[in-house]
């Protein structure tokens, strides 16, 4: 939905030390009690970040998705994660903000999440159904370092007994393990981390503001070793970047070792907003793929199903050779020591496998 087109309110705000008021250029589509902080951390240098007081917290999936649930909680819009794939990108359009810098800088706070998500559950109306987190962008992005607000979400969610899951690139996860495990002794908590690909050079290009892959398995291990299943979620899969047979072999090889407790490949799909943004960082990074992409892309956003099925199935049988789901705690404690990438980790100029949709 569309916010009512009002600016933000210019009346003075305590702010805490470190933060300074930003007077946006233009109308912002909040709230008039919406507040514009920036904050004076290096990590945040660059972003305004939009503290609102939204009106609801759990969130609908349409019935015509393929996706397994039908609710979600969203605290933040936008994500200074800043993948250059993300498919919520065409959902900060919606705000009237631009899916490519404006999606990574400009972040929407719902400060009131918490105070929310504990009045919609006590609500007759509320069924208990399985709530999703992390779906269209991380709820332990770097922000959530400053505004804390998944403890009070997860702490509302335990006290309804409301089962929930999590899937994150963030390791802040970390910091409410207590809280996650408290909550897994009364209802059902699903935790995943998303990997993609092992390559840390990759990563650093496409998702420049994630931690490392090999922090976020350390997550999954350190998950694991608490005596709670973790998941990845192995995407994206780029196609001819992060695909070829020894790239695949290594992020299983990895998954494995940290105790994953399942593995689910997910091919890169490009909607409208991360379509463009990708495509321009592939223009700029590798001019030669652009042609492959939209040769293999030119029936829509998804790839060719005999792509997908063909990297689920050496998925699959990576996941069986490796042992996904048997690593005992302990050996996920013994995480594989990172070495440089090698020529063969590389992007590829052709990964010599005959692709036509997806």
């Amino acid at each position: 939905m569309r916010w009512e087109a009002l600016r933000i309110d210019d009346e003075p705000t305590a702010r805490p030390a470190g933060v300074a008021r930003q007077a946006p250029a233009a109308p912002v589509l909040f709230g008039r009690d919406a507040v514009a902080a920036t904050f004076d951390t290096p990590g945040f240098r660059g972003m305004s970040f939009y503290e609102i007081r939204a009106r609801s917290i759990i969130s609908r999936v349409p019935g015509q998705s393929r996706l397994p649930f039908r609710a979600t909680i969203n605290p933040y819009r936008g994500c200074g994660h800043a993948c250059v794939y993300c498919f919520a990108r065409g959902s900060h359009a919606y705000l009237d903000l631009d899916a490519g810098l404006d999606f990574n800088s400009k972040i929407i706070v719902k400060v009131n999440a918490a105070e929310l998500l504990r009045r919609e559950l006590a609500s007759p109306r509320w069924t208990g159904e399985h709530i999703a987190m992390g779906t269209n962008v991380d709820c332990y992005q770097r922000a959530e370092g400053r505004y804390r607000l998944m403890p009070g979400i997860i702490e509302a969610l335990r006290a309804a007994r409301n089962p929930f899951s999590i899937l994150t690139k963030g390791t802040l996860l970390l910091r409410d393990l207590d809280l996650l495990a408290a909550a897994a002794e009364v209802t059902t908590v699903g935790l995943n981390v998303s990997v993609g690909f092992a390559d840390a050079a990759l990563s650093r290009l496409v998702e420049p503001g994630t931690p490392s892959p090999q922090r976020r398995l350390e997550v999954c291990a350190a998950v694991t070793a608490r005596g709670l299943r973790c998941g990845v979620l192995m995407g994206p899969v780029l196609p001819f970047l992060s695909d070829s047979p020894a790239q695949l072999e290594r992020t299983v090889r990895e998954i494995a070792a940290a105790g994953a407790a399942s593995v689910s490949p997910i091919v890169l799909h490009l909607r409208p907003g991360a379509r463009e943004w990708f495509g321009q960082w592939l223009a700029a990074h590798h001019p030669a793929l652009v042609d492959r992409y939209r040769d293999l892309y030119r029936a829509g956003a998804y790839a060719p199903r005999s792509y997908q099925h063909r990297i689920a199935a050496t998925v699959a049988d990576l996941a069986r050779r490796h042992g996904v789901g048997r690593a005992s705690p302990a050996a996920a404690r013994r995480l594989p020591a990172r070495r440089p990438v090698s020529e063969p980790d590389r992007a590829p100029a052709s990964t010599g496998v005959q692709l036509s949709l997806l």
